[in-house]
């Protein structure tokens, strides 16, 4: 489907001046019956401030023709809506919460530092090395998250500021940072890893509803009744809602964790930590085809699932075999 949107600023006179009117057409594909209501935003910028009246125009696209191109078909119902100018930054499609990723990134920055400490004095652990530990992680673990943004989607430095971040990044950064920190206090890496792992993984159940109400990281497009309506900042549409399900497993693993810490130790300090962050890795691997996102390589997921599978496995068996 294309849709034209054609704008009238209010009090313009058309013909004086040319940011007082404009024309955009934007195309969106993968629309099949059932996909319920859908929105598509434009983002025009370099026009006059003020009330626009802007023209919604959808024309259906038949299947190419001999040409190899698509063909309009029929055009359907206009809508007119009137709006106003306003900062670029703060140009946001219907159903995008764009503060909602940070407040919640930051509750469960806070949600993860009291675990960690509740958990550390009741391992014998410093809790003050443990709080700068965390603290130092997650600040390095931001920047680190963004860095590994750039560098997959080869970005330049300049646009620093508004990139994305990474999971990944995240937590290469902040527990490789954590574990300098640990080490020079003369902690026990593996002991810590296992007290520090439940409040990773409920801060990222806490963070990824963050994603979904951010518009970022959003699933495919689907049918399906268990698909929830989601934007990604340019369509709206009924997705699979892969963020929740991400924050899902995030909280399982957090629970299983913080349950094993208070009823268990284990006989290979830090396995805890690898079976689970082994586990979180497998089943986002699992989840990558359900997002709308096309990976960069078709072999990188495949192995990146055997290899974590693997490790697991071992981890697993580990102590038993101790």
């Amino acid at each position: 489907m294309a849709i034209t949107f054609v704008g009238l600023r209010e009090g313009g006179e058309p013909g004086e001046d040319a940011r007082d009117r404009f024309e955009r057409v934007e195309t969106v594909e993968g629309i099949t019956p059932g996909s319920g209501r859908i929105s598509v935003t434009a983002k025009v910028e370099d026009i006059n401030p003020g009330t626009w009246h802007v023209t919604a125009t959808p024309v259906t696209l038949a299947p190419a023709g001999h040409s190899g191109t698509p063909e309009p078909g029929p055009r359907l119902e206009p809508t007119v809506v009137t709006t106003s100018t306003r900062l670029a930054p703060l140009v946001r499609g219907p159903g995008v919460r764009p503060f909602a990723w940070p407040l919640l990134v930051a509750v469960g920055v806070a949600l993860a530092v009291v675990v960690q400490v509740l958990l550390a004095a009741r391992a014998g652990l410093d809790t003050g090395t443990a709080v700068v530990a965390s603290l130092a992680g997650s600040v390095v673990g931001y920047f680190s998250a963004k860095a590994y943004y750039m560098v997959q989607h080869r970005q330049h430095l300049r646009r620093f500021v508004g990139a994305g971040t990474c999971i990944q990044g995240f937590l290469l950064g902040a527990f490789g940072t954590a574990l300098a920190v640990v080490a020079a206090a003369g902690i026990p890496v593996g002991t810590w890893l296992d007290v520090a792992a439940p409040g990773a993984f409920l801060a990222m159940a806490t963070a990824r509803p963050g994603c979904f109400l951010g518009g970022c990281c959003v699933g495919r497009p689907t049918t399906s009744r268990w698909g929830v309506w989601s934007s990604d900042r340019r369509v709206g549409i009924r997705r699979v809602p892969t963020q929740l399900i991400e924050a899902l497993l995030a909280l399982t693993l957090g629970a299983a964790t913080l349950a094993a810490d208070l009823t268990w130790r284990p006989a290979i300090p830090g396995m805890l930590f690898v079976a689970a962050m082994a586990a979180y890795t497998l089943g986002r691997q699992l989840l990558f085809p359900l997002r709308a996102e096309t990976r960069k390589t078709k072999a990188g997921r495949p192995l990146t699932a055997a290899a974590t599978l693997l490790v697991l496995l071992a981890a697993l068996t580990a102590p038993i075999l101790a």
